[in-house]
């Protein structure tokens, strides 16, 4: 499974990208910032990411731009439970995070998926929102 962004990315994203774009993802469309708890360290670690919530809202769905294997995910997965912070949403617990595979890219919006094509991008991370009846659909 080829992973869209190299590691030297994601790892200069973590360093430069992510403190520039921490002040201001309040201002980006779609943009939040998504709380994890560090399966190992059990630090609380915050990363900017864009969500995108199902017709219903019952649920949340995160492209994988740097694949199924990224920390956050891991993290994510592992604790069986995340935060997703917005600007007009506030803070939404987000629960049974499940990754999955879609080549056409069905939960995210039409200009999204294009985007996502070029990159390649087809994995996806899909959570219920915490007290919502069902189960997050994919």
């Amino acid at each position: 499974m080829a992973v869209p962004f190299a590691k030297q990315i994601a790892a200069f994203n973590r360093r430069v990208t992510n403190p520039i774009l921490d002040p201001i993802v309040w201002f980006l469309p779609g943009y939040g910032r998504v709380e994890t708890i560090g399966r190992q360290t059990g630090r609380r670690h915050v990363a900017p990411m864009m969500g995108f919530p199902s017709h219903d809202g019952r649920s949340v769905t995160f492209a994988l731009t740097y694949g199924p294997e990224a920390n956050w995910v891991r993290n994510a997965v592992a604790a069986g439970r995340f935060w997703y912070r917005t600007r007009t949403g506030g803070i939404v617990e987000l629960v049974g995070p499940t990754v999955y595979r879609d080549a056409r890219r069905g939960a995210m919006p039409r200009p999204v998926r294009l985007v996502l094509r070029l990159l390649r991008v087809e994995d996806f991370l899909v959570a219920s929102v915490a007290g919502q009846a069902g189960t997050a659909a994919r």
